[in-house]
């Protein structure tokens, strides 16, 4: 295994205490190396939520260790200040449905974030625009999110995610509300950027139509963690 990208080591969150105390993660353990995409899969109330909100700094987990990259970012408390600027610059977002901010045009959706980092607008909205370019939606720069199609909505969202270049994207069923064809692009998609940009993707899907596409699969049952080797597929 390659230089972890992400590495989680016996992470457990406790929700609650004495006799109301739930257990929604008792033993996680997971490393995903730079450029790889692993599908995270589990039943209703299994942890993946909790998992997801956990490693991306949004609740304080109880007890283990989180790492991105070479920093460690979680050691039985949080070993890092800003968990803002952890969120801004290291993690990045892809959810079911896209949340573009509607009064803004698309290259703007995607350059408002390394704005906010304090990139210059000028320089924000050419790495927004390389990304579109990418993505095979530069043409729809200047339209407004109620102007493009479902397919064209997750794409600019994965331009988002990517632009300020994080280590790290969590894509939380990024595919449910997307047919077969257009499924199957988003996760060619999620793949060739991972190379392109050495990002570790994990993917929380129910959507049998992508599951065959991972060559690893993290399973989560009661709040505990178990890797298989997936069927995998080539995206070039």
């Amino acid at each position: 295994m390659h230089t972890a990208g992400i590495r989680i080591e016996g992470l457990r969150k406790r929700f609650g205490s004495g006799d109301t105390a739930v257990d929604a993660l008792k033993d996680v353990n997971m490393v995903i190396a730079p450029g790889e995409v692993v599908g995270l899969v589990g039943p209703s109330g299994s942890g993946k939520s909790t998992l997801l909100k956990c490693l991306g700094a949004v609740v304080e987990p109880s007890a283990g260790r989180m790492t991105i990259g070479d920093e460690l970012i979680y050691d039985n408390r949080w070993a890092i200040k800003d968990l803002r600027a952890l969120r801004r610059d290291k993690i990045g977002f892809i959810f079911q449905a896209p949340y573009l901010i509607p009064f803004l045009d698309v290259l703007d959706n995607v350059a408002l974030l390394p704005m906010l980092a304090g990139l210059p607008n000028a320089l924000a909205r050419q790495q927004a625009l390389e990304l579109l370019q990418a993505l095979d939606v530069a043409h729809r720069a200047r339209a407004m999110p109620s102007q493009l199609s479902g397919g064209e909505q997750q794409r600019v969202s994965i331009a988002r995610a990517l632009v300020n270049r994080p280590p790290v994207i969590l894509a939380d069923e990024p595919t449910a509300p997307l047919d077969g064809a257009r499924a199957l692009a988003v996760i060619r998609i999620l793949n060739q950027m991972a190379r392109q940009y050495e990002a570790a993707i994990i993917v929380v899907t129910h959507d049998e139509k992508i599951i065959p596409t991972f060559k690893r699969i993290y399973h989560i049952r009661d709040g505990k963690t178990q890797e298989e080797v997936g069927e995998g597929r080539d995206f070039e």
